[in-house]
């Protein structure tokens, strides 16, 4: 996490790119950056103090993407060390949204930028569900 920022207001996580997630190119193929940012929605997640499998367990909600817009900037290679900057730029009532950003730590050139939405939904039923009040009040 940065120094400067809270998870409440911004939260980096550093992910190192293996050869797994390249492409015949050698570089970052377009799908794994949507990897990257689910690490890092998690780990902002658990920085907070809250585990989706305790969630899931005591609370009884889960949490489930429902739209995604990416841009793709300049690309990342294989063994070069990446930051996924998220930060939290909307909370509903049962939903989350995110503007998360993936940048090269050697020039912070940003690869990829992606808008998230996140909606927490009840884990037995599958429906729409408000976020539990702990995790409401800690955001």
């Amino acid at each position: 996490m940065s120094t400067e920022d809270s998870p409440r207001s911004g939260f980096d996580w550093p992910v190192r790119v293996y050869y797994e997630d390249t492409d015949a190119g050698g570089v970052v193929f377009y799908a794994n950056y949507l990897r990257f940012m689910e690490r890092g929605r998690t780990e902002w997640l658990r920085a907070l103090g809250f585990e989706q499998d305790q969630l899931r367990a005591e609370q009884g909600v889960v949490f489930a993407v429902t739209a995604v817009d990416l841009k793709y900037l300049t690309p990342a290679r294989f063994n070069e060390l990446l930051t996924v900057r998220s930060s939290l730029t909307h909370k509903g009532g049962a939903s989350l949204e995110f503007e998360q950003n993936i940048l090269r730590v050697t020039d912070q050139a940003v690869c990829c930028r992606g808008s998230v939405k996140v909606a927490c939904i009840d884990a037995a039923t599958l429906r729409p569900r408000r976020l539990p009040d702990r995790l409401a009040a800690a955001i």
